[in-house]
């Protein structure tokens, strides 16, 4: 059964290749997301037991808010949720819980989805450079939505909705991950140019010598 399987995905893969490489993607791009609600509420645990819950880290201010207050890119401000913004410490908690994710997406998505054989070191200078603005783009978007989703269900369901909340937020998180990624690992995981032996432009060494043809 399982050869039969394997056998059969082969083919498939050998007949789609881009298609196959997207599913071998969103699986691991799942598999990094179930990783993801595992860590973050034990990092929030062990980060919130420390005197950084109440340290605000509030930094790049980019606009006013309705009611007047400045909309901070990153906006974590000091004190427990949902009172406060979760501090410093929630926000290391998000940033630890991703880089540890990405770390391991990126082995996995060179080696097993894209089978890249290129410059490892070039490869991860680019993806560090696209996690980083992705980054940014996810913590101005979570500016919008993280504060009204812990307060709705934290005031339904105490302690359980803030858990809840978490797992909202990750998956967030996990799905704008997954739909910019794609496209930018297809060209950072790109695989080495052949070799100029491979090359059908490239003339033969070892052709053979037309019939007639002989010494001069």
């Amino acid at each position: 059964m399982l050869s039969r399987t394997r056998d059969a995905w082969r083919r498939f893969a050998e007949g789609r290749p881009a298609v196959a490489e997207f599913v071998v993607f969103t699986l691991i791009s799942q598999g990094m997301t179930v990783l993801q609600l595992a860590l973050m509420p034990v990092l929030k645990w062990v980060f919130g037991t420390t005197p950084l819950v109440d340290t605000a880290f509030q930094v790049l201010p980019v606009n006013t808010n309705a009611d007047g207050s400045t909309f901070f890119v990153f906006d974590y401000a000091a004190g427990a949720l949902p009172a406060g913004g979760g501090g410093l410490a929630y926000f290391l908690a998000v940033q630890v819980t991703l880089a540890i994710a990405q770390i391991i997406n990126f082995f996995l998505q060179r080696t097993v989805t894209f089978k890249s054989d290129g410059d490892v070191w070039r490869a991860a200078a680019w993806y560090a450079f696209a996690y980083v603005v992705i980054t940014f783009a996810a913590a101005w978007l979570q500016g919008f939505y993280k504060d009204p989703i812990y307060r709705w269900m934290i005031d339904r369901w105490d302690s359980t909705g803030e858990t809840g909340a978490d797992v909202v937020t990750m998956i967030i998180n996990a799905l704008i991950s997954f739909v910019v990624f794609f496209p930018i690992l297809k060209i950072i995981f790109r695989k080495a140019p052949a070799d100029d032996a491979d090359d059908p432009g490239t003339p033969r060494t070892d052709a053979p010598t037309p019939a007639g043809a002989g010494a001069r």
